[in-house]
């Protein structure tokens, strides 16, 4: 009898250090790095402001290394109708679909509701995000999804586009975004990759 006790005993001591370590995996769970992420994001090629002519958009090039960072899904938001390839005549198209609140076709889509965590980039155009971007945004139930705006820009950072993001994004919760101008993404990439690593950090907190 004896015996049988200990024997029990010690098969007891065996289990418990498994239990403690799946309770603990599952209370890690809200972490960032064990959610599904998806890194949604807009960007453009041609000429561009302070860069000029360029084959991969500031945007793209930002979006690529938090997916990296993060194992994240890439998606790129891309309209049926191409911007102009003339600085000066995308940002005039820009503003025209602004002020009309226009909501220009994409192409392709993908399944934001089979993520946790969705990063959305752009590059700030008149204060805002370009439309295609809302195109996208209004596809999709945000409900109890966690979004992280990132943009590129030169001058303007996000300007009020978190706000927008809350109002666009219903039922998610916006985390704090990330600014980084164009000419850094371009120009000095590793810096650009230390400051998405610091920016991501402080989220995983």
């Amino acid at each position: 009898m004896r015996k049988s006790i200990w024997i029990f005993l010690m098969m007891l001591t065996a289990i418990l250090p498994v239990t403690s370590c799946s309770q603990n995996k599952t209370s890690n769970a809200g972490n960032m790095e064990s959610r599904k992420t998806l890194v949604v994001f807009f960007s453009r090629t041609g000429e561009n402001y302070a860069v000029g002519n360029i084959k991969k958009g500031n945007t793209h090039i930002i979006a690529k290394m938090i997916a990296e960072e993060t194992d994240g899904t890439l998606f790129q938001v891309e309209p049926l109708k191409a911007y102009p390839a003339n600085y000066t005549k995308c940002t005039e198209v820009a503003k025209q679909e602004m002020e009309s609140k226009a909501r220009p076709a994409i192409k392709g889509d993908v399944a934001v509701e089979d993520y946790d965590v969705i990063y959305i980039g752009y590059p700030t155009w008149w204060g805002d995000m370009p439309m295609p971007v809302y195109t996208f945004i209004e596809k999709h139930n945000w409900q109890g999804k966690t979004v992280v705006p990132f943009c590129t820009h030169e001058g303007s950072g996000l300007s009020d586009t978190e706000n927008k993001l809350k109002k666009a994004c219903e039922g998610a919760t916006i985390l704090k975004g990330l600014a980084i101008l164009g000419t850094t993404a371009q120009k000095s990439q590793e810096q650009a990759r230390k400051t998405v690593i610091n920016w991501l950090a402080n989220h995983a907190k």
